[in-house]
């Protein structure tokens, strides 16, 4: 039996949020004021989480099959954090493969497998890096940013954040999206990230990020030099047959669903290998329904129907 280790971890300076507070009651800052009023009762402490062991990600083995080369790295790093009584150390992940093959999917399952919580910032024409650090209290309509946010009204220091499409970010001369990040990904200049709004240095060094990218054109190659870098193809059609099998159960389950059969024909795994999970889902809830409006007990292949997408053949989540 896996179980999840907690251990508590300062995020920031009490004093340095009261000291901030002070200065913000002489600029008359309301907002920022109950912001640090928020800091003071949250406490500076989040729990940094360990699963008890590697078995933790067996899960992921099953639910995310085509990412088994990322899943035996982290793995291995959570047996050296177990062997030496410390949390997982690992580098930024940057998961680079074709749209739809489940690379948000996986950070969302990573962080349920650490007992974490999640965040999803999407860089996609993002034209100002205030969505990661905040923008100045001096500003209208100024406020923090996301990962502050996750930090300061989260409960855990080590999140997973998930930074999506990466490569698509944009910024111009005054704003560049992609500089915060530099900080960020470093473990050790990660221990005083400065978000403008709250000009309180958070720890930010136990965060897991996750970055995501179709392609490696656009990410500089200091950025790159921060990151492991993982490969993920899409699934097989075996994978992907393994896929619809634990989404339909989860069905039959969740529909409490007993005059369908427990099992997929072959000829209907056949036909949801072709399609992503996706959209797994509800094409097997139409077919469901077709099948039990027909009066059957077993789905069969015209039950599955598939929009047109071309040809193309989108694998993925």
């Amino acid at each position: 039996m896996t179980i999840t280790i907690a251990r508590s971890h300062p995020v920031y300076d009490v004093q340095e949020v009261e000291s901030a507070q002070e200065r913000a009651r002489a600029l008359n800052s309301p907002e920022l004021e109950a912001f640090y009023e928020n800091m003071l009762a949250m406490g500076g402490d989040r729990f940094v989480t360990t699963p008890s062991s590697p078995e933790a990600f067996d899960p992921l083995y099953e639910d995310c099959p085509n990412f088994g080369e990322v899943l035996d790295d982290l793995a291995r790093y959570l047996g050296l954090a177990l062997a030496g009584g410390a949390s997982v150390n690992v580098m930024p992940v940057l998961l680079l493969g074709d749209p739809g093959v489940g690379k948000t999917h996986f950070g969302k399952r990573l962080a349920t497998a650490l007992g974490t919580e999640f965040e999803f910032i999407s860089m996609n024409a993002l034209s100002a890096g205030f969505v990661i650090t905040g923008s100045s209290s001096s500003w209208r309509g100024a406020k923090c940013g996301k990962v502050a946010e996750r930090l300061v009204r989260g409960k855990f220091a080590n999140p997973v954040v998930l930074l999506d499409e990466v490569e698509k970010a944009t910024g111009s001369t005054q704003s560049d999206p992609l500089a915060a990040l530099y900080q960020l990904l470093e473990p050790e200049t990660s221990r005083a990230f400065h978000d403008e709004f709250i000009d309180v240095d958070l720890d930010a060094s136990q965060v897991f990020w996750v970055l995501t990218a179709n392609s490696l054109e656009g990410i500089p190659p200091a950025l790159l030099s921060r990151m492991a870098v993982y490969e993920v193809p899409s699934p097989t059609r075996e994978q992907a047959a393994g896929i619809a099998k634990r989404i339909y159960a989860g069905l039959l389950r969740e529909l409490k669903l007993k005059k369908l059969d427990a099992d997929l024909p072959e000829n209907v795994l056949d036909k949801m290998s072709e399609i992503s999970p996706r959209e797994m889902r509800k094409a097997l809830l139409d077919g469901m329904g077709f099948a039990v409006a027909a009066g059957r007990t077993s789905l069969v292949p015209e039950d599955i129907r598939l929009k047109a997408d071309g040809g193309k053949r989108r694998i993925g989540f």
